[in-house]
């Protein structure tokens, strides 16, 4: 009897189990698994970006902060333009013209590491509008100027303005797939042309009927339509998160979806706030560490042969220091007074045409950067452009065709153009989101060093030795290939860090 009841009791106890085994389905464990799965999927910025692609936005946000070039490149060339006129008026020696450029780019150096760490502490958005603000305040200030010591002074506050101007990079490569990176940005390049050819326009079309101070005033006018045009930009998601704003992140990134008339990945946006942003020390790591003093060096060699170039183009045509050969009768008179000062010498038709030309040799490459970029990678194609560029520099000292002179430059500007933008691609993918700014602004700043050295060499040290001035700046370029070889990180490809 005992034993029967037992066995009755066992097996209703397993039916009743069975029971509600059947009558629970959620305790199914693939089930289960699938739903905890679906409630719990989490998705990164990274991810985010990716999934979106490319669209509207960021042929919005390549016209928008692209032009943030044109504004730089104009304040930049604005020098070499100028310079004739300033020296006319104020009666300046040679090394008081090349300060005029050293100072612009004090302040650039200056402001560049401060508007680095501000960027990445506060804010991309903030940073390159409020550098936009400011640099059109003091370049229209600059051409009230009544002394040569208040003209060198206000380009010096417009440079720390263009240092703002510049996290724009930044700000714009944070936003870009990884994939069109290497289309999209070399592209940039075609703003940067367009503001050289602005500003020599207007010099030839302005400057000999209404003056040099005019010319100033009128090409602000980039910068006053940028400032309201700057609305349609959006803070960085990867700075947002960085900083724990995770809401307005998300709020960025589903505007980007839908205007590219795409969708996010599944799940909820999820990545820690970072506190260490900003930090210099995460550049002086272990892991960047190389990276960082290969990179500053780049940077110097980048601006230096750069400013080199656009510099001795615009010494050697106004003091027509060229060995030309059938030169017409303009191009036969060196330019020197007899103390061995240069007075009142302004650029005649040809020698704009001249800069012009040379000037679309900016984007004349473009194709073969993009190329480069993409089957070679970033540390090669330094490697090459600056190897080349050596080469180029040695050959203008060559005595040729006025034509071919203007090929040459031509085809410098392309070389020393091309370098300049792989640099800013290499060093916006491989620092970290928490450090990106910082280290484009330390990078910044030490190439405005190279900077303020150039306009010693190619102004000063021009009117006494052509192969001198043109050597330094080859040398700076074989020394700064060979560093670059032991560059240790090729980014080609690779997803953009958000920290250390």
């Amino acid at each position: 009897m005992m034993t029967d009841c037992i066995g009755t009791q066992l097996v209703s106890a397993i039916h009743l189990q069975e029971v509600e085994l059947q009558e629970k389905p959620a305790d199914n464990p693939q089930g289960n698994r699938s739903k905890n799965n679906n409630a719990e999927e989490k998705f990164t910025v990274e991810q985010a970006v990716e999934t979106i692609g490319f669209g509207r936005f960021h042929i919005l946000l390549f016209v928008i902060m692209g032009s943030a070039n044109i504004v730089e490149a104009m304040e930049i060339m604005l020098l070499a333009v100028v310079s004739p006129e300033i020296r006319c008026e104020w009666r300046l020696e040679d090394w008081q013209v090349a300060l005029v450029s050293t100072m612009v780019f004090v302040g650039f150096m200056v402001c560049g590491v401060l508007t680095g760490y501000i960027a990445d502490r506060y804010g991309r958005w903030k940073v390159v509008f409020g550098g936009y603000v400011w640099s059109s305040y003091f370049s229209l200030l600059t051409s009230f100027a009544p002394t040569y010591g208040w003209f060198i002074f206000l380009r010096s506050m417009v440079g720390c303005g263009v240092a703002g101007v510049s996290q724009g990079f930044v700000l714009k490569t944070e936003f870009i797939p990884a994939k069109y990176r290497a289309y999209l940005l070399p592209l940039g390049t075609i703003f940067w042309m367009t503001g050289s050819m602005l500003i020599i326009l207007l010099g030839m079309l302005v400057v000999p009927t209404m003056g040099w101070r005019w010319m100033i005033r009128l090409s602000i006018t980039p910068s006053i339509i940028l400032i309201f045009l700057f609305k349609f930009i959006p803070e960085s998601a990867r700075y947002n998160v960085s900083a724990g704003k995770v809401d307005a992140a998300m709020k960025t990134l589903q505007w980007i979806a839908k205007m590219n008339r795409a969708s996010l990945p599944p799940g909820q946006l999820v990545e820690p706030a970072l506190k260490e942003r900003g930090s210099w020390r995460i550049l002086l790591s272990s892991s960047f560490r190389r990276t960082s003093l290969l990179l500053w060096y780049s940077w110097f060699v980048a601006s230096f042969a750069y400013y080199g170039s656009v510099l001795s183009s615009s010494e050697l045509l106004e003091k027509n220091l060229l060995c030309v050969m059938n030169a017409d009768e303009e191009h036969q008179v060196k330019h020197r007074h007899e103390s061995g000062r240069c007075y009142c010498i302004p650029f005649g038709k040809s020698d704009y045409q001249t800069l012009l030309i040379s000037s679309l040799g900016e984007v004349a490459l473009v194709p073969l950067n993009i190329i480069l970029l993409n089957v070679f990678g970033r540390k090669k194609t330094l490697m090459v452009l600056q190897l080349l560029t050596a080469v180029l520099f040695m050959m203008v000292n060559i005595c040729t065709t006025m034509f071919g002179f203007t090929v040459l430059l031509f085809l410098l500007r392309s070389l020393v153009s091309m370098n300049f933008n792989v640099v800013y691609i290499y060093t916006a993918e491989v620092y970290p989101t928490v450090a990106r700014s910082l280290g484009m602004g330390f990078c910044t700043s030490f190439s405005r060093i190279g900077g303020m050295i150039a306009p010693f060499i190619a102004q000063v040290l021009m009117s006494q030795s052509v192969i001198q001035a043109l050597t330094p700046f080859a040398v700076a370029c074989v020394i700064c290939a060979l560093g670059n070889f032991l560059l240790p990180i090729e980014t080609r490809g690779r997803a953009l860090l958000q920290n250390s």
